[in-house]
């Protein structure tokens, strides 16, 4: 059974942190303004130097449009965020753009990562 420290959940929660700030279009700053903190502490969790509070982890999950659980997911491998791409990205799309865009990004995966 593998075990993490309280380093490797701060570094997880950061790196996701991080994905999910930029996916949604928000800086450091701007994120911190939403949360009225400031945004050394957002770099300080990014970094995986700093831990939250649980009412702040919520809020967070909230601002931020996601599960709390999703913030302490360890890392996809690389075939498996492209997949979760395609799928996202097909599921907003219509359907003859969805359905074209997913071929070329499956060539390109089974190109460049099979």
């Amino acid at each position: 059974m593998f075990y993490m420290t309280e380093s490797d959940l701060r570094a997880i929660f950061g790196e996701n942190l991080k994905k999910h700030r930029i996916f949604k279009g928000f800086s450091q700053a701007k994120l911190a303004e939403i949360l009225d903190i400031s945004p050394n502490f957002i770099s300080e969790i990014e970094t995986g130097k700093r831990w939250v509070s649980s009412d702040t982890l919520v809020n967070f999950a909230e601002v931020l449009g996601v599960e709390v659980y999703e913030f302490l997911k360890p890392p996809q491998a690389p075939e498996d965020e492209l997949s979760a791409f395609i799928q996202s990205y097909t599921e907003k799309a219509g359907a003859a753009a969805s359905e074209a865009v997913a071929r070329s990004l499956d060539t390109l995966r089974k190109q460049y990562i099979i």
